[in-house]
């Protein structure tokens, strides 16, 4: 793709890198059989392709309306694109300097600088956990609207402090431990039992995924240092092996730090160190599963065939090229997983996605379910929060967290 900067932008980081990433499409068009909105829509301007022009257009100083950022907007940032495409373009990359542009020149409305800022504001405050325990109380009250988003309440069990030669990082996260506590308990409990001890580090919180993606790059950042500066001493004094993820979203984030701390003078070189000591929980315990087998079988619930589906978050099969690893692991473990159609699509959460755009991701999650339910699983797994909540919001199947059913297969066995 032949591009022409506008003179703002040519000597600029965001204008280089955009200008690269460009420079690889050659419009093939493969990226727009797997994505999920343009399934949908049918409109090349909500493909990865038609998203690539209208960026191209406004980086070369054409008109930026609201339309653009639209467009932008109703994009999920699967990165399902990014999996097909053969000349190997960064559009995760480049649609975020696109957003970030298109925001500084078009002011959204008033009403949607409010959800916004509501949004970047509560989740992964003391006001959310607040919010939640209250909703998950009075959940058989609530609206259906609103009762969909709100996860009923699992108790996490105790937590044995072990101590042992080996120890990872946990993310203190912001909306997993306040939405459904069990599933940090149950990876504790999980590492335990393979001879991992587990710290949460004083400071560390949300991973600045909810601020970046909600026109706040420079908060996000921020919170991104401030999780290298609570796991610093661990990582520098060599106490820790890993930096474990049990959210997928989290791992895609936290993976990106090197990138999106690159040009920091103080924060690049540690950020490098971080993104590589970044481990998903399938990672860590998948060396493990010929002895954990025996265990879990043996503590499947009685009459359960262990036949499952397992729904791979796009952070985990496209952002950060673990698809294989935990189907794998799962299988391995001895349970049963259930093919179903359109396993690689969105199910339509991405975060705040759902929220914002709540048309586009109930039509996405209607799909994936009505996919994964003709195969008639007894459990849907998944390993990503935002997944896990929006498709329990449309089932009446369990969905969990695949590290819950195997603590509790541990336990039982």
């Amino acid at each position: 793709m032949q591009t022409q900067l506008a003179e703002s932008l040519k000597d600029t980081a965001d204008g280089q890198e955009a200008d690269a990433i460009l420079r690889k499409c050659v419009h093939c068009g493969f990226c727009t059989a797997t994505c999920p909105t343009y399934q949908v829509t049918g409109n090349e301007l909500d493909s990865p392709r038609g998203r690539i022009y209208l960026i191209k257009q406004m980086l070369e100083g054409e008109p930026v309306t609201a339309e653009t950022q639209g467009h932008l907007d109703s994009c999920l940032t699967c990165r399902n694109c990014e999996s097909t495409c053969p000349s190997g373009v960064q559009y995760g990359h480049l649609v975020d300097i696109g957003r970030k542009i298109v925001n500084e020149r078009v002011p959204r409305s008033r009403t949607d600088r409010f959800k916004r800022a509501v949004l970047k504001e509560v989740i992964g405050s003391p006001a959310f956990n607040l919010a939640m325990q209250a909703g998950q109380a009075l959940r058989p009250m609530l609206p259906a609207v609103l009762a969909a988003k709100v996860p009923t309440r699992r108790p996490a069990g105790n937590v044995r402090v072990a101590r042992h030669a080996s120890n990872v990082l946990m993310l203190a996260g912001c909306v997993q431990p306040a939405m459904i506590p069990a599933i940090d308990a149950a990876t504790i409990r999980v590492l335990d039992a393979i001879g991992l001890g587990v710290r949460v580090a004083a400071g560390s919180g949300c991973c600045g995924a909810v601020r970046f993606h909600l026109d706040d790059q420079e908060g996000a950042r921020t919170q991104m240092r401030a999780n290298i500066d609570a796991w610093w001493p661990d990582i520098e004094a060599g106490t820790i092996d890993a930096i474990v993820m049990n959210a997928s979203g989290c791992g895609a984030m936290v993976r990106e730090y090197a990138h999106h701390l690159r040009h920091d003078p103080v924060y690049s070189g540690k950020a490098i160190r971080v993104s590589d000591m970044v481990r998903d929980i399938a990672e860590i315990l998948a060396p493990h599963a010929e002895a954990l087998r025996p265990r879990v079988t043996a503590g499947l619930p009685a009459g359960s065939t262990g036949r499952v589906a397992f729904h791979p978050p796009c952070t985990l099969q496209h952002w950060q090229r673990l698809r294989p690893v935990t189907e794998k692991l799962l299988v391995d473990l001895g349970l049963t997983l259930q093919p179903f159609a359109d396993s690689h699509l969105c199910c339509g959460s991405a975060g705040t996605y759902s929220v914002l755009q709540p048309a586009m991701a109930g039509e996405l999650r209607r799909r994936k379910l009505d996919a994964i339910e003709a195969g008639d699983p007894e459990m849907i797994l998944s390993s990503n929060i935002g997944c896990l909540t929006h498709l329990q919001g449309g089932t009446k199947i369990p969905v969990r967290h695949w590290v819950e059913l195997v603590d509790t297969a541990l336990a039982a066995g």
